[in-house]
């Protein structure tokens, strides 16, 4: 199934302690794990990630085939590990959900005095629309160029000011100044901030009232090429149902790629890099793309359905009201009819290898020979690639009171490449859980703590531990990073690059039984180790002084009394 024993033997020798208790007779401290504990954590992965992204399950996609498959597969792991239902006599939690299917076949029109072009879906643009309405549509809505789209007065940044674009359409820049300058003193330097999300972006324009709302698509910038954006973007869109059917959102929003971008700033006489570099710089102004209109009808089919959290239960000895939430979400891209060939979006990395992780961790707690003081609970939360839902669902709905949740550890990928030296945490210093990762890894050899590699992908914003952060919770997403013990840090960036190349939302994502996985395994005695110490404690880990999520903590507190 996988690498050979004697690989393997290699990377258990990383585990510091030699423990004396044998597998199973687990004793309530902290670091207990031993080497046969991460051989079963191996076989454990081996054993759930074929089967969530096999083929039958056709991608994992929210609300079909697949996903009654995730479900039926994930609440019998829990039931037969003993775990109690987290929603009542249930492991569900639904998550009403409307899915939109845009048609590809519309083109963007784009119009001037001198000037037409019809830009192609697909290869020149990508368009959508976030209300659930039936047909939407831009019609001779004029352009303008706003930056960044950034409205963020702590910074004393507002690429908004001056302009008013209610009805009109505005083509942004993707990520925030802060990567675009390098400059450490601008936003958060080459860190992506909220800011630099297309999510935030997409909020943004629709506050302000544009009708339109289009990214300039660039790979550096937005951490993956139009290849993602195509796939992620030109399937069924999943959002959570609105009751007023989503009307605040603008009627139309999307991608532009680089070479479209750059003939719509041609033909209204603006120098393309000229007009990046100024919108990088504090007091840009937003321009007017000349006489510029743009106009496209999306045609939407909609379907309104229920998705399903998933969620388990080991209710605490002494404080049950207290909870610690892992969470990985079991969805992916589901089956693309566009795609010829292989077209099913298996997602075996992401993210069944960290659903499988959940699984793990949820056996080895259920084999603790007395259960932790407060609640552990495993969240596998459902469509996460269409913009976090399952996770925003759950933490505005929450089955465990927010002001005790003690903690969320979310699991998003795991390496299958071997050990890896470094543990990077994303969004290093937001929180005191750092401590306790640093901690915990001190007690495997040779591994360390580390920044995540790339800080301008916006990793922090981009799974399901941000929804927990947004309400207080302090979130810790920590996972291996390049450094290879086999192979060095140059190797392992490569092995990075390429996933991130051509397997990241790819229908190449599929599992492969030579996965050297060991590294994994001791990524989920780390995860293992934190939540364990976590529950035996009565202490709240909170926010960095400087973190902006740290007045919303101390809120709690005030309200559980502490």
């Amino acid at each position: 199934m996988y690498k050979s024993f004697v690989s393997i033997i290699c990377a258990l020798t990383l585990v510091a302690p030699a423990f004396a208790k044998p597998p199973n007779e687990k004793n309530m401290a902290a670091g207990q794990l031993n080497q046969d504990d991460l051989k079963q954590i191996i076989a454990d992965l081996h054993e759930h990630i074929p089967v969530l992204a096999s083929d039958e399950y056709g991608g994992r996609a929210p609300a079909t085939r697949g996903e009654e498959l995730t479900l039926a597969y994930l609440a019998g792991q829990f039931k037969a590990m003993g775990l109690e239902p987290g929603n009542g006599d249930s492991y569900l939690q639904q998550v009403p959900v409307t899915e939109s299917i845009t048609s590809p076949d519309t083109t963007l029109s784009v119009r001037g005095k001198d000037f037409e072009a019809q830009f192609s879906y697909g290869d020149e643009m990508i368009a959508f629309s976030e209300q659930q309405v039936a047909k939407t549509a831009l019609t001779d809505s004029p352009m303008v160029f706003v930056g960044y789209g950034i409205v963020a007065p702590e910074r004393d940044w507002n690429d908004y000011a001056g302009v008013d674009v209610r009805g009109k359409t505005v083509v942004i820049l993707i990520n925030d100044p802060g990567y675009a300058s390098q400059d450490e003193s601008l936003f958060n330097g080459n860190a992506m901030t909220w800011y630099g999300r297309w999510v935030y972006k997409y909020e943004e324009a629709a506050r302000q009232g544009a009708a339109g709302a289009l990214i300039i698509h660039e790979t550096g910038a937005a951490a993956y090429g139009w290849d993602v954006v195509y796939s992620s973007w030109s399937r069924p869109q999943i959002s959570l149902t609105a009751s007023n059917l989503n009307a605040d959102k603008s009627e139309v929003i999307g991608w532009l790629s680089q070479d479209s971008a750059r003939a719509l700033f041609a033909a209204a006489g603006l120098d393309y890099a000229k007009q990046v570099a100024a919108a990088a710089r504090p007091g840009f102004r937003a321009v007017p793309m000349g006489d510029l209109t743009a106009s496209i009808t999306l045609d939407n089919t909609l379907r309104n359905s229920v998705s399903n959290n998933v969620i388990a239960v080991i209710p605490g000895s002494e404080r049950p009201d207290e909870s610690i939430i892992y969470t990985a979400h079991w969805d992916h891209l589901g089956t693309n009819p566009k795609v010829e060939g292989d077209n099913i979006y298996n997602g075996a990395v992401d993210n069944a290898s960290g659903t499988a992780a959940l699984l793990s961790l949820a056996r080895l707690f259920s084999e603790l020979p007395a259960r932790p003081e407060r609640s552990v609970a495993f969240l596998a939360v459902t469509a996460e690639e269409s913009g976090l839902l399952g996770s925003r669902w759950y933490s505005e709905n929450p089955l465990f009171p927010l002001e005790t949740t003690v903690a969320n550890i979310n699991i998003d990928g795991m390496v299958v490449d071997g050990p890896m030296r470094d543990v990077v945490v994303v969004g290093y210093g937001n929180s005191e859980l750092d401590d306790y990762l640093r901690t915990a890894v001190s007690r495997q050899k040779g591994r360390y703590v580390d920044r995540e590699p790339h800080p301008e992908r916006g990793g922090y914003y981009r799974s399901d531990h941000f929804n927990f952060a947004r309400v207080g919770v302090p979130a810790l997403y920590a996972e291996s990073g390049e450094d290879s013990f086999d192979h060095g840090r140059e190797w392992g960036a490569q092995q990075s690059q390429e996933y991130t190349a051509k397997r990241y939302h790819s229908p190449l994502d599929e599992y492969d039984p030579s996965w050297d996985l060991s590294g994994a395994g001791l990524d989920i005695m780390l995860y293992f180790d934190i939540g364990l110490q976590l529950s035996m404690e009565s202490t709240f880990p909170n926010w960095s002084e400087s973190n902006e999520f740290k007045a919303i903590r101390d809120a709690s507190a005030s309200a559980r009394g502490k």
